[in-house]
């Protein structure tokens, strides 16, 4: 959610911001029920002082008099008022945080313009494919065994589509990949976590992502509750209506967990095999950070990502994401895509963000100064990463001509192996 400031005092400068976006936001409404709300406070907060006086002067009169009691019936009325102009706040404060949802954050300056995702802008680049892939490489549903170690048929059976089952040896290699990247984000200094997989209205609120993506994530509507889409919604949440020290900033979380995503629509070639999954495991790194330092904490945590990928050996590109593909909570994202060399095409495998004061605004998350009332942070998050599409790319980079992967080295401390093959 913006600073209701800012829409009102740099109106312009939030209709440019929301231009370069793709969503259509009606502001003008926006901005009316902020006015209405405002007005019914300021009535409500009049109409209680006035209550407050009176009854300073009826606390002076001589009990039974009829000074006193023509008070009395000034009082009953008075508070009657009260009452209702408490009940029009509530009504207007209810209205504008509805249409307050709706405003998406602005883009920072320095994310450039463009419209889809063919106008992101490749900002770094780390590995030389052709040293880094296999001669042998092919895509990752091609490898002869790979239906034996990774069975959709089943996971259709038990499930749906977007479900697979993981077995033996490439169970224990997904393992390997979630303690790696663990691992290095303690080490890191991130904090780890064992979050809830199911949230509530309010988290998802928090982190944005209702009332915009309803249509991507499972709901249980017995209980009202959201299969998360991904461990930011539970670990944000974490402070959500807190106030943290500022001594304490920047606080960094990592957490591994299972992500639930419908991903409605998706359909091609694009989306076959670990490209696309309903169900995939993901580890997240989450800052909570002081808002004068939160863009070079954005650097920081792209740094954390990348390095990653430089253990696993994987050659990957880093994308600045445009206003018009960045995400609706987003001010500033990179998005970083592992090259597979079997398909010949980049996979994402992270975003990195940040969000500035918008979630925490939602959420409720303050810091106090030393010497100062409360303020927002600024909450930053990043994958370190998405496991389907970086476990495509070992299996398509380093596919043997007999059939066997080598594992890359970061990982065999925990996968106990050299290699791969069933």
């Amino acid at each position: 959610m913006l600073d209701p400031k800012l829409l009102r005092e740099q109106t312009d400068f939030v209709r440019k911001g929301i231009a370069r976006k793709k969503f259509q936001v009606d502001l003008d409404a926006v901005l009316a029920a902020d006015e209405t709300r405002r007005h019914a406070v300021v009535e409500f907060e009049s109409a209680r002082a006035e209550q407050n006086a009176a009854n300073k002067e009826m606390a002076a009169m001589p009990k039974g008099s009829p000074e006193f009691q023509a008070k009395l019936q000034e009082m009953k009325a008075a508070s009657a008022r009260v009452k209702e102009l408490e009940k029009k706040v509530s009504e207007a404060e209810e209205v504008w945080k509805q249409v307050g949802l709706s405003v998406p954050n602005v883009p920072h300056e320095s994310v450039p313009e463009g419209r889809t995702e063919a106008d992101n802008k490749v900002v770094a680049t780390w590995g030389d494919e052709n040293k880094l892939v296999s001669a042998a490489a092919k895509p990752h549903w091609d490898i002869a065994w790979f239906a034996k170690a990774i069975d959709f048929e089943r996971g259709v059976k038990v499930t749906g589509a977007g479900f697979p089952f993981y077995v033996g040896d490439m169970a224990r290699l997904v393992r390997a990949l979630i303690q790696y990247f663990l691992e290095e984000a303690n080490a890191a200094g991130y904090t780890e976590v064992h979050a809830p997989l199911l949230v509530n209205a309010a988290s998802a609120t928090a982190t944005g992502q209702l009332p915009d993506k309803e249509g991507q994530m499972y709901h249980a509507q017995t209980d009202d509750f959201y299969m998360i889409p991904t461990a930011e919604v539970p670990v944000t949440n974490f402070f959500r209506d807190e106030i943290i020290d500022e001594a304490s900033l920047p606080v960094k979380r990592c957490g591994y967990t299972p992500c639930f995503r419908r991903e409605a629509g998706s359909w091609g070639a694009h989306v076959r095999g670990l490209n696309r999954l309903h169900q995939f495991d993901k580890v997240e790194l989450v800052k909570w950070v002081h808002p004068d330092q939160s863009f070079a904490e954005l650097e920081l945590l792209r740094t954390d990502a990348e390095r990653l990928l430089q253990k696993l050996n994987l050659p990957y590109r880093v994308l600045l994401i445009c206003a018009g593909d960045i995400g609706f909570s987003h001010s500033k994202q990179y998005d970083l895509e592992v090259w597979a060399g079997g398909q010949k095409r980049w996979l994402e495998v992270s975003s990195c963000s940040n969000f500035t004061d918008f979630q925490a605004r939602r959420a409720g998350i303050r810091f106090r100064p030393k010497d100062g009332k409360p303020e927002f942070v600024h909450t930053l998050n990043g994958s370190g990463l998405g496991l389907p599409r970086v476990l495509a790319a070992i299996l398509e980079n380093n596919l043997q001509p007999d059939g066997t992967v080598i594992i890359p080295e970061a990982l065999r401390r925990w996968y106990g192996k050299d290699t791969l093959k069933f």
